[in-house]
């Protein structure tokens, strides 16, 4: 008993020291929190390359602060997951900084500032990595004398204000894409739809040069099969034919070409010596020429293998005549090539929007699937504009040159939107992030890097992949155009993690 008692009254005593390590108590014997939570802040900046996103402990001089300095490629909102941060906290001439060579873990840098005086300070970020380098600047930051001072500066923490959490390593591992809303010009437009054509001057029909027996170089040769510029399609060899035998005309054009060369070198001699006339001179020349034209004729893509035809250009085939083993005459066709460097694009319109017609200026239509383009961009043009109608076409056609490849099959269509008119500003941004109920619409807008709100918008004009909206959207608002749909449903969970988290 008596050692019990000893043993009590040294808790008693140690818990009523003066030493570094005593805490006080309340009348029950209970821990008095002599210390509230320094507050943190966050800043969310985006640059043409980069967004950041940064969370950090308020400033306080003589106390270490350690930054979550979250880095996201903006193009494919990718992590950065290589390189190095400089954190510099300036004011004036002067200031303190530190570099980090690599990210503590992927996209996030974590550097250390301890400030020694406070006031109102730069907070600069210097992004340096492989592909390309980036400085984010964040204005008027302040350091504090104490905590005390911070927290009555700042409080004791945010309160919930409803917003979504969706964390940056949770968008960095699905497909995800932000953009701002933007001012432009808006047009109004018609929406349709369109089949796509080869244009005429794009086909080229390769005919037989010789006649004979034609025989497929490329092997299993089909319609739509892809050819390179100078490679050899078919060959037409007279080989076991008794008439029309391309190898032996070939070869009776070479021995008349090599008799007319040897009289033409003879004569030429001769006649420069001035023992042969004139108009003898001239016949053997004519000869020579006609015989020398006749065999190179003859002679050009021959090989072993007989007359080879090739690819005058990089294209595709469109259709082929003739079948492997076909004799053909000079002249006949053999297949008909095209290429993909334009194409004409068919509108159908209905005849109730005539008058507007007559004023295009512009059309969006897509190259291949959701990937629009416009005829402004590529500089295309409106070849023609039907005027008439009939009970059997009661369509008007809209006939379109574009300079572009077009990824999708001759006669496959395609959405459209003629813009016509005269056109007015208006926020603008990506198709992709509306989201749809019910003919309502709403898009996911970024509040801060890991803060989402969903808002209820009405859009206006569509031009190809971009949507006015006419109220519920401000220019240089972020919205999400990727990955929406998931921010929607960890709003709808009510599992999403609470805003701010350690690293």
């Amino acid at each position: 008993m008596k050692y019990l008692v000893m043993i009590l009254a040294g808790l008693f005593l140690s818990c009523h020291s003066q030493g570094g390590s005593g805490h006080a108590h309340d009348a029950a014997g209970n821990h008095i929190q002599e210390t509230t939570e320094i507050p943190r802040l966050d800043h969310t900046i985006w640059t043409g390359k980069t967004e950041l996103f940064v969370e950090f402990p308020a400033l306080i001089t003589g106390k270490q602060s350690r930054f979550a300095a979250h880095f996201t490629v903006l193009d494919k909102h990718q992590a950065v997951r290589e390189g190095s941060v400089t954190v510099s906290l300036i004011k004036g001439n002067s200031g303190i900084r530190q570099t980090v060579d690599a990210p503590s873990s992927p996209g996030i840098f974590s550097p250390v500032l301890q400030p020694e005086a406070a006031g109102t300070y730069q907070l600069v970020f210097d992004l340096k990595t492989n592909g390309y380098s980036d400085r984010i600047v964040i204005d008027d930051v302040e350091v504090y004398s104490s905590e005390e001072e911070a927290i009555k500066s700042l409080g004791t923490g945010a309160e919930d204000d409803g917003s979504i959490s969706f964390l940056k390593e949770q968008a960095w591992k699905m497909e995800f894409q932000t953009d701002k809303a933007i001012i432009k010009e808006v047009y109004e437009s018609i929406p349709t739809s369109g089949t796509w054509q080869v244009a005429p001057g794009d086909y080229h029909s390769s005919v037989a040069t010789a006649g004979g027996k034609v025989q497929f170089v490329i092997r299993n040769l089909t319609s739509g099969r892809q050819v390179r510029k100078g490679e050899v399609i078919m060959a037409i060899s007279g080989s076991g034919l008794s008439t029309k035998n391309l190898n032996a005309e070939v070869q009776k054009a070479k021995a008349v070409f090599d008799q007319a060369q040897a009289e033409y070198n003879r004569k030429k001699e001769l006649y420069e010596a001035q023992i042969t006339p004139k108009s003898e001179w001239e016949q053997v020349e004519q000869k020579y020429l006609i015989a020398k034209e006749n065999y190179q004729s003859l002679s050009k893509n021959y090989s072993g293998r007989g007359k080879q035809i090739t690819a005058p250009f990089s294209g595709y085939i469109k259709s082929i005549s003739v079948k492997n083993g076909d004799f053909v005459s000079e002249g006949d066709e053999l297949f008909v090539l095209t290429d993909s460097r334009s194409s004409v694009l068919e509108v159908q319109v209905s005849s109730q929007y005539a008058n507007a017609l007559r004023n295009i200026q512009n059309i969006w239509y897509q190259t291949e699937n959701n990937i629009w383009s416009n005829l402004q961009q590529n500089k295309g043009s409106v070849l023609s504009v039907e005027k008439t109608v009939s009970a059997q076409k009661p369509m008007l056609s809209v006939f379109a040159r574009v300079n572009e490849a077009v990824n999708m099959p001759e006669g496959s269509f395609t959405e459209v939107n003629i813009a016509v008119g005269k056109p007015e500003a208006g926020v603008v941004i990506p198709v992709s992030a509306l989201l749809e109920d019910y003919g309502n619409y709403s898009v996911i807008v970024q509040l801060s890097g890991e803060s989402f709100e969903r808002r209820n918008i009405i859009p206006g004009r569509r031009n190809g992949n971009e949507v006015e909206i006419k109220k519920g959207l401000n220019a240089d608002e972020v919205v999400v155009t990727r990955g929406a749909y998931q921010v929607k449903m960890a709003s709808m969970s009510g599992q999403a993690p609470a805003h701010g988290h350690a690293h």
